[in-house]
């Protein structure tokens, strides 16, 4: 099942938009809801519940964190690549979109 309705919109570094961010997160979420396996192992590792899923979803960092899975489980990462019909690399680009690595404060 081949979306491809996530392009890579570049903002002005180069990288997606937060709300292509969003959205392609977003479609990674669903992802993972289209196998109870997939969900069940994302809410296990997050601490989730089906009863906190949704206030969970709220909160700040939950899209982001939607895309850390998938980054940290190569084959899940390219299963859904194919599925959004997307580069991987922009998968890993949305996800610092959303929650931007810190910047090193070494002199």
């Amino acid at each position: 099942m081949k979306h491809g309705r996530i392009s890579p919109p570049a903002s002005g570094s180069g990288g997606p938009s937060r709300e292509a961010a969003e959205a392609l997160a977003i479609e990674a979420l669903t992802f993972l809801a289209a196998e109870p396996e997939r969900l069940d192992r994302f809410m296990a590792l997050g601490g989730l519940s089906p009863g906190n899923l949704r206030e969970a979803a709220g909160s700040p960092g939950f899209l982001a964190a939607v895309l850390d899975h998938l980054a940290q489980d190569e084959s899940l990462l390219l299963a859904f690549a194919e599925t959004a019909a997307c580069d991987p690399k922009f998968i890993l680009l949305a996800r610092n979109r959303l929650d931007p690595p810190a910047e090193d404060t070494f002199p």
